[in-house]
């Protein structure tokens, strides 16, 4: 059996990724959850998965689940732990060979990178791992051998489009140096979220419930929020160019609406691989989890019979501008990302708490990405300082 950690357990990643698990539990043993404040989620994953961490984001969240489990008479009741310290004990322990990072924000940065240097294979799921600490994570996980299997829709795409390429970016999941001379472009493709059609005049009215009424996918709110303003296809451009060494210029976004290809890539000789499927995301759950393994799921199958057509769109970046502020923000390099990306956690966080409009979130971004002073190559405490300094910049202009 292989003993999994999640960060994010109570997530939507989370949630999914025990659905995939409980399908095979002969395969898997989970051994920690990692959650934030949702004790109650927290204790009936215990119930279920008993594993031997589970772990909150805070003490008083702590005190909470273990009451809940003492008054519910749970016997094998696991070590309770929290806080940064929580973290690392669940991605440490020896007996732990996969993590699945599925942690939203810059939170989980220091746990992953921690746990490829005990040797632990990554299924990542979390954005800002790579656009913030790119350069961080991938030289780690080559020095020390580690997997790094992509969760996310897009990149599980070009991922499984690259299996049985010679000569990387992967060897069995493992990074390896390559001059990716062999692709020529990589399609990310984004289902233009709901509001691909819309003007300008229409986006200065959007509501939070606009905003969260995605076309496909099921998705928690700060990543469908991400969806809807288009910078989460911004940030997958960053995490493109870490993950499969390739330049900016070779990463394109396309729309295709009815999210059926996740993504394509194509070669130097002219050849366009795609991966297709429903928009269920424990399809790529499940292959980070058994890589190199396929699996049944009982997920919806696609009906080419009566599929008419797949149709692309470019994205409308002179209106949903998080593409293009992403991809500045990558050119720049060093702390920039970290900026961009802190910029809009901070103002997902207020739009989401309706404290500001849908069209101020790409203000704050540009006001940050503005007013800050580039660090290059910069270590993992001038990033988490950076990410402060947007806090504090913003709060002090708000």
């Amino acid at each position: 059996m292989k003993n999994i950690t999640i960060l994010g357990s109570t997530g939507s990643i989370g949630t999914q990724t025990l659905d995939v698990i409980r399908k095979y539990r002969a395969d898997f043993c989970v051994y920690a959850l990692v959650a934030g404040t949702s004790t109650q989620t927290m204790f009936h994953q215990i119930e279920e998965f008993h594993p031997r961490l589970a772990v909150m984001k805070d003490e008083e969240h702590a005190d909470q689940l273990s009451k809940l489990l003492d008054e519910a008479g749970i016997e094998d009741k696991p070590k309770i732990l929290y806080g940064m310290d929580g973290y690392l004990k669940a991605v440490t322990a020896p007996e732990v060979e996969t993590v699945v990072a599925a942690m939203v924000g810059m939170i989980g940065l220091r746990p992953v990178l921690t746990a490829i240097e005990h040797g632990k294979d990554i299924a990542l799921a979390n954005k800002e791992t790579l656009v913030c600490a790119g350069h961080l994570i991938m030289k780690s996980a080559r020095e020390h051998k580690v997997r790094i299997l992509p969760v996310d829709s897009e990149h599980s795409a070009i991922f499984q489009c690259l299996q049985g390429l010679k000569k990387g970016p992967f060897e069995d999941g493992v990074p390896v140096e390559t001059d990716g001379s062999q692709i020529e472009t990589i399609f990310l493709t984004a289902s233009g979220g709901p509001f691909r059609k819309a003007s300008k005049k229409e986006l200065e009215s959007v509501t939070v419930e606009q905003a969260l009424a995605h076309p496909n996918w099921s998705m928690g709110a700060k990543i469908t929020t991400d969806s809807a303003t288009m910078i989460n296809k911004g940030l997958e451009i960053i995490e493109a160019k870490w993950l499969f060494r390739v330049p900016l210029e070779k990463v394109h976004v396309l729309v295709q609406p009815k999210s059926i290809i996740h993504s394509m890539v194509g070669f130097a000789d002219g050849a366009v691989l795609a991966q297709l499927g429903s928009p269920d995301m424990r399809v790529p759950i499940q292959y980070a989890l058994l890589y190199p393994d396929r699996r049944y799921l009982d997920d919806q199958r696609l009906d080419f019979e009566t599929l008419a057509s797949i149709e692309f769109e470019k994205p409308n970046t002179d209106v949903l501008r998080g593409i293009p502020l992403a991809i500045d923000s990558a050119r720049i390099g060093g702390t920039m990302t970290t900026v961009m990306n802190a910029a809009n956690e901070y103002a997902v966080a207020r739009f989401l708490d309706k404290k500001i409009s849908f069209l101020r979130i790409y203000e704050l971004i540009e006001y940050a990405m503005e007013h800050h002073k580039v660090i290059d190559d910069p270590n993992l405490d001038q990033i988490l300082e950076a990410e402060r300094w947007v806090y504090d910049t913003l709060d002090g202009m708000m």
